[in-house]
């Protein structure tokens, strides 16, 4: 037990000492990184939420917020997510994970994201307009996770990620990684293996942290003439980005309502639950923002949840820097993929999670101050 008590110091104290010198950026710093895709959130659940949920969520979408949460896995969750992004443009973002039990304590995770930006007409200096074919720029990003339970009140993980960008004869690649720690003031079980009074979660991240990219490729060179009117090539040279650093924390706290005990199984539930949950993002490259979260819960079959994200600038014409106008709000519905066993209080634990299988559809909608807002529907199976 010390062994993993030191450990999770350690990680934090790693955590703190990389954010003094990563992590100290201001609106100055502002365009000045790349890949600014790995800020997206793909998910459904987690982004109705505001993104407040660092401290409690759970599940595959744990590899986007906080990596912690994955170890919270039962069996086998899988889903696929569509994000409409900024209804109009016609961009979407396709996002599909899987997270799965292998072990006593741990859990693998896999994702992917994809990014559709439609078709874009090719254009030259001698044909500014087009008209001679067209081309598909693409963003994908590739992730490995893995989450353990440390113990009953301590959750970690990491998530390593492959990053690709390319347009028609262009193309940039990079390597990072994320990592994030959960700690929940609970411990031991009940018989039917829901924990006991963790009503209070807490949890930090560290996302985005690794190499430089640099665009290579054709794209860079082109023949002209010289003074002499020989032809020649020449070749541009690209500058190397940095990829958008950030840290997270924030805590949540659980509230069962109309709560009932079981004397018999020594526990406490209820068909009613509530979720309050507060978050701050430190970003290297851009505003500090600032995450409020609430859901609602009705036993395993209905979430309404609503999200708000503040940065400095939001509501000045001249100074906002984000696209998005703060609130956020969505809803999930779920079915039981298994009968009640007899006998048996089903219901939610404090992270949201079903006790037992579930199909369950997400959505979510964050508005925004230019076109559509942001529309995304998801899919998953939770085992």
């Amino acid at each position: 037990m010390k062994r993993i008590y030191l450990v999770s110091i350690l990680l934090i104290a790693v955590l703190g000492l990389i954010s003094t010198n990563l992590f100290a950026g201001n609106w100055q710093r502002a365009g000045q990184a790349g890949a600014s895709q790995l800020l997206i959130n793909p998910w459904a659940r987690s982004s109705g939420f505001g993104d407040a949920n660092v401290a409690c969520v759970t599940g595959y979408e744990s590899m986007h917020l906080n990596i912690a949460g994955m170890a919270f896995t039962k069996k086998l969750e899988v889903g696929f997510n569509n994000s409409q992004y900024f209804v109009g443009t016609g961009i979407q973002v396709n996002a599909a994970a899987l997270a799965v039990r292998v072990g006593e304590n741990s859990v693998l995770g896999a994702m992917v994201e994809a990014f559709n930006w439609g078709e874009i007409d090719r254009t030259s200096e001698a044909m500014p307009e087009g008209g001679f074919g067209t081309f598909k720029p693409g963003y994908t990003v590739i992730g490995l996770s893995y989450a353990r339970e440390f113990s009953n009140s301590i959750f970690g993980g990491i998530t390593v990620k492959i990053i690709n960008e390319h347009i028609d004869n262009l193309s940039a690649n990079g390597f990072a990684f994320d990592a994030g720690i959960q700690y929940i003031t609970g411990f031991g079980k009940d018989k039917a293996g829901n924990r006991k009074r963790d009503n209070l979660h807490f949890g930090i991240t560290m996302k985005n942290v690794g190499t430089t990219m640099k665009y290579s490729g054709d794209g860079m060179s082109f023949v002209g003439l010289s003074p002499t009117g020989t032809s020649m090539s020449v070749e541009n040279r690209s500058q190397e980005f940095e990829l958008p650093s950030l840290i997270k924390i924030g805590f949540s706290y659980h509230i069962k309502l109309a709560a009932k005990v079981d004397e018999e199984e020594e526990t406490v539930y209820s068909n009613h639950n509530l979720a309050i949950a507060l978050n701050f993002t430190s970003n290297s490259f851009t505003n500090d923002q600032f995450h409020i979260g609430l859901e609602y819960s009705f036993m395993e079959y209905l979430f309404i949840r609503g999200g708000y994200t503040y940065e400095k600038g939001l509501y000045s014409v001249d100074n906002c820097m984000t696209a998005f106008s703060g609130p956020s709000v969505g809803m999930t519905l779920q079915a039981p993929l298994k009968k009640k066993e007899e006998g048996t209080k089903y219901g939610l634990n404090t992270t949201s999670c079903s006790t037992r299988p579930v199909i369950g559809v997400d959505y979510s909608y964050r508005f925004t101050n230019v076109f559509g807002g942001v529309h995304t529907f998801g899919l998953r199976v939770t085992m």
